[in-house]
């Protein structure tokens, strides 16, 4: 099996774009030969998270409401990171904006791209160690909640369907692979 394009682009057109991302539509011959469209959305930002994990192995999770999804959702802290800023600049902001953590040590855990069959979203999610605790200072958009749980609880939130947020969920189960190896 080859890794080579098998679609080819006749046309683009440019269809909605806002500070946060850009829509177009393409005209493809698609792999089966046959004529066909589609939807892409550029996302001008990447996505950071960060999973903040205590000596004592507990974690860190922010509750908002989320207007896309129209609930509220627990998750690990995560923001966008504009073009042309260091992703890990990025995660010590969000870090220190969502819960007033300052992590001593930083370390990727993950690259994963979010909704590849219709978005180049990319996602780097952080692990955060030697925390500092300070103010938090939450963007305007942002009304949070910031709880500190046992892993544990953390992963059974993910069981029941409390986390459903992807960066967290990759976030936890990566964490949960890391602490079986350590066993």
């Amino acid at each position: 099996m080859s890794d080579e394009n098998p679609w080819t682009t006749l046309d683009s057109r440019h269809v909605y774009e806002n500070p946060w991302i850009d829509v177009r539509e393409d005209q493809v011959v698609r792999p089966d030969g046959r004529l066909g469209i589609y939807g892409v959305v550029h996302f001008k930002n990447k996505a950071i998270g960060v999973l903040p994990v205590e000596d004592d192995g507990h974690v860190w999770l922010v509750g908002q409401y989320r207007y896309p999804l129209g609930h509220y959702s627990w998750e690990i802290p995560e923001g966008g990171c504009p073009e042309g800023e260091d992703p890990r600049e990025c995660a010590v902001r969000e870090l220190r904006e969502e819960t007033g953590l300052v992590a001593s040590h930083l370390e990727i855990i993950a690259v994963s791209h979010l909704s590849n069959s219709v978005s180049d979203e990319e996602a780097i999610i952080y692990r955060a160690t030697g925390l500092i605790h300070g103010p938090s200072d939450p963007e305007g958009c942002e009304r949070l909640q910031v709880r500190r749980v046992p892993f544990e609880e953390a992963l059974a939130m993910l069981d029941r369907f409390e986390i459903t947020d992807s960066l967290s969920a990759i976030a936890l189960l990566r964490e949960a692979v890391r602490r079986s190896r350590a066993d």
